[in-house]
């Protein structure tokens, strides 16, 4: 019996047909043909330069997760997650690595969330019973992942401060707003959508009671589990150090804000100067954390690195595939006879026409949305039309570009709703971004 194929498959042929013949009328052939040799080497440039970030961030997460500091999380929002995610057991690893992307995505920490969720990916897969095609678990949480509630729009607004806004901060409270809307919709659309898809191909229920141990099992098998790995006990002067260094470290950090505040006041124009702190403050907590567990930190980490290398390398195809389509299409002059024929739709929502174009861009490429975004922005600053880019910007997400890379990562061919349920959410993203932003501008 032949199966439909899945709608990536459609959506992909359909651009890069459309790139084809809208250059064939606009007599642009030569520059979409560079187009998808520049596309190509760009999609390998990326994926090369992502082997770094997810060596570092899967190692990382090895020691958190040999450190039992996954399990703890999970633990705490297991209520809800267990509630979305029935098919998967509450003290599966890819229950805790969900719940790392997601708290990543939240703090606007996209190279940290990215290893995360492909960690997640690739542990979902463990539980599904057929090769290639997405269960409902993944569905929902690519869903959840292109539409994540977001805290800190930190990019945007260090954007919009380098460009002279006057208020660049303003977008922070519709943001939130926004994306938490999207994040709604994607939960609701994809819990539908599953209910009309048929199987969800998991295993069976009595293979899945593998996976359930209760608190006391997990405690003995995290004992047991640090005994074979060669884990040590801390000495107490080793803790003693460990809190001198964190104690220095808040000492100086209050210091340093202070200074900063003081001089420059304390306004949410300066929450920008937060991002570049989050990183190694995480890096810090993970590493203490496991080393206090008495976790080898070093050689944990190294272990967990090979991961990211072989990831980075094994979603290469997905993405040069991805990057030549929208190349092409962007090349071919088609994006720009979009935004011409649906500006009198635009209108009836109150959206400008020049805002279209990121509307149609940012489920297709993240640098590509940021580029029209910083345009605009650095252009007019202060307008409306500022304000609305800049809400989109950090409430969507790049669709297109999770759904090749998370799904890539572990062979996935046949998505299922997975990407119906991420458009509505993008969606509603843009309708709910329109909106507000007439609402606080």
């Amino acid at each position: 019996m032949n199966q439909k194929p899945a709608a990536i498959n459609s959506i992909w042929l359909g651009m890069i047909l459309v790139a084809t013949i809208t250059a064939a009328y606009t007599g642009k052939m030569d520059a979409v043909t560079k187009a998808s040799f520049d596309s190509a080497k760009a999609a390998v440039t990326l994926a090369i330069h992502l082997i770094g970030p997810m060596a570092l961030w899967l190692g990382l997460m090895k020691v958190a997760e040999d450190g039992g500091m996954l399990r703890a999380i999970a633990r705490f929002i297991r209520p809800v997650m267990v509630r979305l995610f029935p098919s998967v057991p509450p003290e599966h690893p890819a229950m805790s690595a969900m719940i790392m992307n997601m708290s990543a995505n939240a703090l606007g920490l996209g190279n940290a969330a990215t290893p995360m969720g492909i960690k997640a990916m690739r542990k979902l897969k463990e539980l599904s019973c057929k090769e290639g095609v997405a269960t409902n678990a993944m569905c929902l949480f690519l869903a959840i992942n292109t539409s994540n509630v977001t805290l800190l729009p930190l990019g945007v607004i260090t954007v919009r401060a380098a460009a002279g806004c006057h208020r660049p901060a303003d977008i922070l409270f519709p943001t939130l707003l926004a994306t938490s809307i999207s994040t709604l919709v994607a939960i609701v659309a994809a819990k539908w959508l599953e209910k009309r898809g048929g199987q969800d191909p998991v295993i069976s229920p009595g293979d899945l009671e593998a996976f359930v141990h209760t608190d006391e099992e997990l405690d003995m098998d995290g004992k047991e589990k640090r005994e074979e790995e060669g884990h040590f006990s801390v000495s107490l002067w080793g803790k003693i150090f460990i809190v001198i260094a964190v104690s220095a470290f808040c000492f100086a950090s209050l210091t340093r804000l202070y200074e900063t505040w003081s001089k420059n006041g304390l306004s949410f124009e300066n929450v920008g100067q937060l991002s570049s702190w989050l990183i190694p403050i995480l890096i810090s907590f993970f590493l203490i954390y496991g080393f206090l567990k008495g976790v080898r930190v070093y050689e944990s980490l190294t272990v967990g690195a090979k991961e990211g290398f072989d990831t980075a390398v094994r979603i290469i195809p997905f993405m040069v595939a991805i990057f030549v389509a929208i190349g092409m299409l962007r090349a071919s002059g088609a994006m720009d006879l979009f935004v011409r024929l649906l500006s009198p739709v635009v209108n009836l929502i109150g959206m400008p026409p020049e805002a279209l174009a990121m509307a149609l861009m940012r489920p297709l490429s993240g640098s590509g949305a940021f580029g029209i975004m910083s345009e605009i922005v650095n252009r007019q600053p202060n307008s409306f039309l500022s304000f609305v880019v800049s809400v989109m910007q950090g409430s969507t997400e790049t669709t297109f570009y999770v759904l090749a890379v998370y799904f890539g990562s572990v062979g996935i061919t046949k998505t299922r709703h997975a990407l119906s349920a991420a458009l509505l959410a993008d969606a509603a993203g843009i309708l709910a971004s329109v909106w507000l932003s007439r609402l606080f501008y």
